[in-house]
């Protein structure tokens, strides 16, 4: 069943054509993977890292070179958004120590988002149908980073879009599609394997130097990834998503990320949000996603942000 559904997905992208609002909706459906794995199910699509894609993934090293995707912690804001990070230092005669305060959930920090970090809507459902009061003050019954505590080991395929198209960084009119990220792994000669972690770099560096008054809340003006990569994700069976832009705003589709409300300066201090079709439907699992939604269901997989993955470098670059 599963092949004729990826006979039938294969032409969006091959029309090169976003998908229509009532496509946009049935990928709740469509690229579903409630219960794929079971109802008790907590890892959602790192399912795919399989111990042979873990295999496969140790053999890719060639120089034995480590690569992180991580951004330095630090105080200082990120473009007009506060870091999220602070440090107290106790120093006394013959020692010394600190204490951290971490927002992760921003933009200024690499983090991973777990499959609790986003509910379907208002009072929605968690991965795999589980409520959202599973989700406390007091932590999360379900859904929680702890099943991924023997760490993510997997073959990690970076898609440099700005390298790509020449540019130093996505813009808001040219979102990051799902075929330009097949274009670019047929230009780099990567073949896309289950299991991945689809590392998507649109170049949040430049552009956050090119708009110092960016802030929390302005998501129309957020450049980056496009509805439609759900379906290359989905398709490739990906275990990961991993970037350093949301997903683009402005796409116009019910449940995307929307214009904040306030003005720029008072939404610096919203909650971030995390892609909607990032999590909920796709390979990601539910961080990256938004407190809106791709549909009532949606994917399962742990996505993550600009993380600091435990992949082994296999870049679809030269």
């Amino acid at each position: 069943a599963r092949g004729g559904a990826a006979r039938a997905r294969a032409v969006s992208l091959a029309d090169r054509t976003p998908p229509t609002a009532g496509e946009y909706e049935a990928y709740r459906e469509r690229f579903s993977n409630w219960g794929r794995w079971g109802l008790d199910d907590e890892l959602g699509t790192l399912n795919h890292i399989t111990p042979e894609v873990r295999r496969r993934a140790l053999a890719v090293p060639r120089l034995g070179r480590t690569v992180s995707l991580s951004l330095t912690l630090s105080g200082e804001p990120r473009a007009a958004m506060p870091s999220g990070f602070e440090q107290e230092m106790r120093v006394g005669p013959m020692s010394s120590g600190d204490r951290l305060g971490v927002n992760f959930h921003g933009w200024t920090i690499t983090h991973l988002d777990a499959l609790c970090h986003i509910f379907t809507g208002p009072g929605g459902e968690l991965y795999n149908g589980r409520p959202g009061s599973d989700v406390t003050a007091g932590g999360a019954a379900s859904g929680s980073v702890e099943p991924y505590r023997d760490g993510i080991v997997t073959r990690g395929v970076l898609y440099d879009v700005p390298r790509h198209r020449g540019t130093p960084h996505v813009t808001v009119g040219a979102p990051v599609h799902g075929w330009e990220l097949e274009d670019i792994a047929r230009a780099e000669g990567v073949e896309p394997m289950p299991g991945d972690a689809v590392v998507v770099r649109s170049g949040a560096n430049a552009f956050y130097a090119s708009r110092p008054d960016f802030a929390m809340g302005m998501f129309n003006e957020m450049p980056g990834v496009h509805a439609s990569a759900l379906e290359f994700l989905y398709e490739r069976d990906a275990a990961l998503l991993v970037w350093d832009l949301l997903d683009a705003g402005g796409q116009g589709y019910a449940g995307g990320l929307r214009a904040a409300a306030a003005s720029p300066s008072a939404s610096r201090s919203t909650r971030s949000r995390s892609p909607t079709w990032g999590c909920r439907c796709s390979t990601t699992p539910t961080s990256t996603g938004s407190p809106r939604r791709a549909g009532k269901r949606g994917g399962g997989s742990s996505c993550c942000w600009r993380r600091r993955c435990a992949c082994a470098a296999a870049p679809a670059r030269r």
